[in-house]
């Protein structure tokens, strides 16, 4: 195949199976370019927040970044820049291990967006990406978390 057969191939494939089984709540579209095509290499993702969790309510953006290089290496994976999370960059920058050291090409798209699901209520304290969150995080956990509520609000569904 040409550069960048394999990842658009296999995005391709992925955007079939997402379209016909994907999580309820969650949405995965490839970007739009100005010409009105399709750029498999851009995903603009929607993760919703756990109900139960200080993050229920809120349908929170991420773009997925992919190189020609996928599957053999992870996307990068974005929330918007100064998102409040122990394990995101001011930058967006998600860290998560499937994202990184743990990374395996067999991991799907569908399941990076449920681990982030996952990430959002199940933060790593040993892996702070963020100074501000991993202080509210690891000394005022009730601020942490009425900042985690006021941020879901920001996100509302868009349906």
């Amino acid at each position: 195949m040409a550069s960048g057969g394999v990842a658009r191939g296999r995005l391709t494939e992925e955007r079939k199976t997402w379209r016909k089984t994907h999580p309820h709540g969650f949405v995965a579209k490839p970007a739009t370019l100005p010409d009105g095509s399709v750029n498999l290499m851009v995903w603009k993702c929607v993760v919703p927040g756990k109900e139960g969790t200080d993050w229920e309510g809120g349908y929170f953006p991420v773009t997925l970044h992919f190189t020609e290089n996928y599957p053999s290496n992870p996307p990068t994976c974005k929330f918007p820049r100064k998102f409040l999370h122990v394990n995101v960059y001011d930058s967006g920058d998600v860290c998560l291990s499937i994202l990184g050291d743990a990374w395996k090409p067999s991991i799907t798209m569908r399941q990076i967006l449920i681990g982030i699901q996952d990430l959002l209520d199940n933060p790593n304290p040993a892996s702070p990406a963020q100074d501000l969150a991993y202080d509210l995080f690891t000394k005022n956990m009730l601020e942490y978390r009425k900042r985690v509520r006021q941020q879901a609000k920001r996100y509302p569904s868009l349906v």
